[in-house]
């Protein structure tokens, strides 16, 4: 490792002990932006990466709620407030036992650099809670989400900070917290996104994260002469993200031949096509149910307690969770012929997988690129919400692709080396730091 990125990384984690994926987020810019600002010493002389690595505001409250049996439940409520330099803080809340501050430090970290490659103003942010939506009545979901934003709204606001969903927080959350914010501020405002379309939301807002992580390895195989058609693709997880990664893909002409969830993964060979994936919706939207469900009703294998790298394609698009992706799983990917990783997920690859495909000299697009078509659809419903006037759904998807279109330019423009490989983790970093590290020596030091 560069001493200089040693030198500032044993800073972080001295501050921030035992925040393993905040510190895994920072090392990774780190590596890219150290030499960066080296050879511009106006960010040097003003600390900027100190300044974005340390959170503007951090807030932690308890949410107490009663179940269905009358009993007292407790929860812990975040929110991440991590920088505000180009625009009202943005980005999800999580729901999930998993949820604690390193978790959603690392993410709202990441979320700045990610709403600054959109060129929307967007400042980064990220909150949630450990609570756990599965197995969950909507009456039990409703008097949580009502319980943490009585907490959340005094912190919150159109021109201020704008949540959204992430994990665990889809269209039923997303009404249940609007509804308890409008009652406590008594307005109808633009503060939360991923509303319903009947009060506010953005069409193509649910498939935007998907779409825009299949545009962006759209963007990278036209590099290389390539397109979808024929291709075999390896999607995990069957959420949101990998639901329309699916879609869009056998749209392209790709075939999608996995989808997964915490308990295993199911392998089609033969692709997912238009009535399988709506089958997966139904399981997953509506009857919540196990994507081993799947392989039980279409014949096909089932693998407990896997990850999909293990099924040999061409392209693969992460898109559950973080760290899903190991070194020996990667090193399996490129050994397979994979050409092409998309990341629809936030940092699914630990830091020794990024470097077997930037060795490998495989086209390797990084979350905080690939997948923020979500965002950015976001930052569209933002728009449409202060002009209080809806778009259609060809002109938001028009937009989505032009922004995806053009986060890819600002990568190849940042991250082209001297032989002409593009590493997309290099662009992708110093594209995103350069507007907000400009706009912070702007406005001084605050």
């Amino acid at each position: 490792m560069d001493p200089r990125v040693q030198q500032f990384m044993a800073m972080i984690k001295a501050k921030n002990p035992g925040e393993n994926e905040f510190h895994q987020a920072v090392q990774e810019v780190s590596e890219s932006l150290i030499p960066f600002i080296e050879e511009n010493p106006k960010y040097k002389h003003a600390k900027i990466l100190e300044r974005i690595a340390e959170p503007e505001r951090t807030l932690i409250f308890r949410v107490p709620w009663l179940d269905d049996k009358g009993e007292v439940q407790i929860n812990r409520g975040f929110r991440i407030e991590m920088n505000s330099a180009i625009g009202p803080y943005k980005g999800g809340l999580r729901f999930h036992p998993t949820v604690n501050l390193g978790i959603l430090k690392f993410l709202a970290f990441e979320q700045v650099f990610k709403n600054s490659l959109t060129t929307l103003p967007m400042g980064g942010g990220k909150g949630g809670s450990d609570f756990d939506p599965k197995g969950k009545s909507d009456n039990e979901v409703m008097r949580f989400c009502q319980s943490f934003m009585t907490e959340l709204f005094r912190h919150i606001g159109a021109d201020t900070d704008v949540p959204a969903g992430d994990i665990g927080v889809g269209g039923r959350e997303i009404g249940f917290l609007f509804g308890q914010y409008k009652r406590l501020k008594n307005e109808f405002t633009g503060v939360l996104t991923g509303k319903g379309i009947e009060w506010g939301g953005s069409l193509i807002r649910p498939e935007a994260t998907g779409y825009g992580n299949t545009y962006f390895a759209q963007e990278m195989l036209a590099t290389r002469g390539q397109n979808f058609e024929g291709k075999t693709v390896c999607i995990s997880g069957s959420g949101n993200v990998a639901q329309y990664a699916t879609e869009k893909v056998t749209q392209l002409g790709g075939k999608v031949v996995t989808s997964s969830d915490s308990n295993g993964f199911i392998y089609d060979p033969k692709g997912i096509d238009a009535e399988k994936l709506k089958y997966i919706m139904d399981l997953k939207n509506i009857r919540r149910g196990r994507i081993k469900e799947y392989a039980e009703k279409f014949g096909v294998e089932y693998f407990e307690s896997k990850r999909p790298w293990v099924i040999k394609c061409d392209i693969a698009m992460p898109c559950a969770t973080q760290n899903e992706i190991n070194e020996e799983e990667a090193k399996l990917l490129v050994k397979n012929g994979c050409t092409c990783v998309s990341e629809g997920s936030n940092m699914p690859s630990i830091p020794e997988a990024v470097i077997v495909f930037l060795n490998a000299k495989i086209l390797y697009g990084p979350g905080k690129a690939a997948n923020a078509g979500g965002v950015a659809t976001s930052g569209l419903e933002m728009t449409q919400n202060s002009m209080r006037l809806p778009w259609s759904s060809e002109e938001v998807d028009q937009r989505l692709h032009s922004i995806m279109k053009n986060i890819h330019s600002t990568c190849v423009k940042y991250g082209t080396k001297d032989d002409g490989f593009i590493n997309y983790v290099d662009g992708a970093n110093i594209g995103g730091f350069v507007k907000v590290a400009n706009a912070m020596i702007a406005q001084g030091v605050v």
